[in-house]
């Protein structure tokens, strides 16, 4: 997966409130790239039990916002709707995610719409499920 698949909100455009003013991250840009590639890294530190890849490669993460209070907030999926660790795996991703310097804390969302399929995979995850 590459990483445009993957939103922050201090990475998208400026969103416009309600009253027409435009808000953008609080948090300073050399700090909003430290922080996505710190969790981007925490989240490639969780694997799915069943398959040899972590979740970020696998595809498994839809969306990371970092809020201007450096709280996160990830929207995340499963391989299927009844794996095993469906219940792990959110705390898994929270611990992995909080233990990064800076988080403020982590919110993990587990959505099934858009359905996981596997041409979500990067080419490393192809690679070591031996796809590719």
């Amino acid at each position: 997966m590459m990483m445009d698949d993957v939103s922050t909100t201090a990475e998208t455009a400026p969103e416009v409130a309600g009253d027409g003013i435009v808000s953008a991250s609080a948090i300073p840009a050399d700090e909003l790239a430290r922080l996505t590639d710190d969790i981007v890294s925490a989240l490639k530190t969780v694997y799915d039990p069943e398959i040899p890849a972590d979740i970020y490669e696998l595809g498994l993460v839809y969306k990371i916002d970092i809020e201007d209070d450096r709280s996160v907030k990830i929207d995340m999926t499963l391989t299927a709707p009844g794996c095993p660790v469906a219940g792990e795996m959110p705390g898994w991703v929270e611990n992995a995610v909080g233990a990064v310097e800076g988080v403020s804390g982590v919110e993990v969302a587990m959505v099934f719409d858009p359905p996981w399929t596997p041409d979500r995979m990067s080419e490393e995850a192809q690679v070591a499920v031996g796809w590719y």
